[in-house]
């Protein structure tokens, strides 16, 4: 399976990727955090795409878990997970996220990742928050330095403030949250040394001079932050 910028395989990530090995250690980070602040219970990994997360979660955090459903759109990621991270224990669907709904709700829901893809991530909350039991956990994850112009596949850039604002508005109460910083080289972004830069926005000038105001906030992220990429990940307790 072909890595991309929206989709990692582990096994398939070569040694001199190095934005891709990065980018995997943040993820399974992210799994990790999660992982270390369940209600004990199920779990649906909405947005799961290859099922590594579902995986590692089965494996490291089983005495918290009771079963895990893991969702994403695309039918070959979820094919991958299927045969790739098999297990008792976790069921993998190709599902539409924002329609998901089962008959019993999960005592944690887990979004790493996803909320920066849809056209209305505040409802797509609001609707993922249905389906979790009052005192529940919903754990998720976006990034907080500016995507959209680098990333095609990204429909929204947030702030830590726009991000719990979401969640406090859809009846969300924070619980804890982290930061994560990636440094980049932009020598790898210009010069392609890495294949995750291979979907990145092949017009970058042109979607500057349609959208300067987002030129302006890569200008005043790169003059706060550097080269680095931020996100924050959160669990946020449903009141």
């Amino acid at each position: 399976m072909k890595n991309s910028i929206e989709r990692i395989y582990p096994d398939s990530i070569a040694e001199n990727e190095i934005l891709g090995r990065e980018t995997l250690l943040l993820h399974l980070e992210r799994y990790h955090f999660a992982g270390k602040h369940l209600v004990k219970g199920t779990v649906a990994d909405i947005a799961c795409g290859a099922g590594y997360g579902s995986a590692l979660l089965i494996n490291d955090y089983a005495d918290s878990i009771e079963n895990i459903t893991g969702v994403d759109l695309d039918e070959d990621a979820i094919a991958y997970a299927q045969s790739k991270y098999a297990h008792p224990k976790i069921i993998f669907k190709a599902f539409d996220a924002l329609q998901f709904q089962t008959p019993h709700k999960f005592q944690n829901i887990i979004s790493l990742e996803t909320l920066e893809h849809l056209p209305d991530p505040a409802a797509f909350v609001k609707h993922i928050a249905k389906q979790l039991e009052i005192g529940g956990h919903f754990i998720a994850s976006v990034p907080i330095t500016p995507s959209m112009d680098a990333n095609p596949f990204h429909l929204h850039d947030f702030t830590a403030a726009s991000f719990k604002k979401m969640f406090a508005d859809a009846g969300f109460t924070e619980v804890l949250s982290i930061k994560q910083v990636q440094p980049y080289k932009i020598s790898h972004i210009f010069l392609k040394k890495d294949k995750r830069v291979e979907d990145m926005r092949k017009n970058i000038l042109l979607y500057y001079f349609k959208n300067p105001g987002k030129f302006f906030l890569r200008i005043r992220s790169l003059l706060q932050d550097g080269f680095s990429n931020k996100y924050i990940v959160a669990v946020f307790k449903k009141l």
